[in-house]
């Protein structure tokens, strides 16, 4: 009996927290609440959908549409966040007493790493180490930049992987941007070829394959670099093309294209690769 009593006791505190936590829920405006996420979700995915739309058709503003809409999902995010809580609480002394206790614990311990990567993100918004639509390299990680937000930063890779990095990686790591905000990209392109070979030929050939290629991008300049490259295996002419594809998501066809072009045209004038050479060990005996 004495213990059914203890019992009681300790639960009635539990019972009056529950209480006045329940007392503090709007619960009419939880609906409206609902009807507020799915309005939000509705109108992300709708501007998503133009946002690629427009991208594929007008190639020259995907760019900027791309940071428009970046800054549009933030702005939806907040708007819909700061509108649920007023809908679902009625926001006294209390409710704000509750919060900043529970802000204040969030933060020191189990939030620690999201507040990090949320004072990065905007520190990445501020400082522009890359922008939406840049094709960078972070981590050995390649490809582009489809979305920054607060918390994570998040790239499209070459094979259409979605990789999810945190914003505070950016504050001590390395970012390669290989556009920078702009439509077109330098792409480095090597050849090799043995050391007897015409040089100049081979030359022209690579400059001509680049100029005449349907992703150049001509105002930018075509440049061929001409070096000896030796290694333990071959000794060889290293013909380095560097031009600009005129856009970013055509950087792999632009490389496929010339390469193909140019190997077709070194096989016709019989311009012949490196010598790879096998070293041999002769065991005594």
């Amino acid at each position: 009996m004495l213990s059914a009593q203890v019992s009681a006791e300790e639960l009635a505190p539990n019972l009056d927290s529950l209480t006045e936590f329940a007392s503090l829920i709007r619960w009419s405006g939880v609906f409206m609440s609902l009807i507020v996420i799915i309005v939000a979700w509705g109108m992300l995915k709708f501007t998503q959908n133009i946002v690629e739309s427009i991208g594929n058709q007008f190639a020259q503003r995907r760019m900027l549409v791309q940071k428009l809409h970046s800054f549009f999902q933030f702005f939806v995010y907040m708007s819909a966040g700061i509108t649920v809580f007023m809908l679902s609480f009625r926001v006294d002394d209390r409710v704000l007493t509750l919060i900043g206790g529970t802000l204040a614990v969030s933060v020191g311990f189990a939030m620690k790493d999201l507040a990090a990567s949320f004072i990065a993100g905007l520190t990445v918004m501020i400082d522009r180490p890359f922008q939406v639509g840049d094709r960078v390299t972070f981590e050995g990680h390649y490809g582009d930049i489809i979305a920054i937000g607060l918390r994570s930063v998040r790239m499209c890779t070459l094979t259409d992987d979605i990789i999810t990095i945190p914003n505070s990686k950016f504050l001590s790591d390395v970012v390669v941007s290989g556009n920078y905000g702009a439509l077109d990209m330098q792409v480095v392109i090597p050849f090799y070829v043995a050391l007897d070979q015409d040089l100049s030929l081979a030359t022209d050939i690579i400059r001509e394959a680049a100029a005449s290629s349907r992703y150049i991008h001509l105002p930018k300049p075509v440049v061929v670099l001409v070096k000896q490259d030796i290694s333990d295996s071959y000794f060889a002419i290293k013909l380095t093309l560097k031009a600009y594809v005129l856009d970013i998501k055509y950087e792999k066809l632009f490389e496929t294209d010339i390469t193909l072009r140019v190997m077709q045209e070194f096989k016709k004038q019989d311009i012949n690769p490196p010598t790879i050479m096998q070293s041999t060990r002769i065991s005594r005996s």
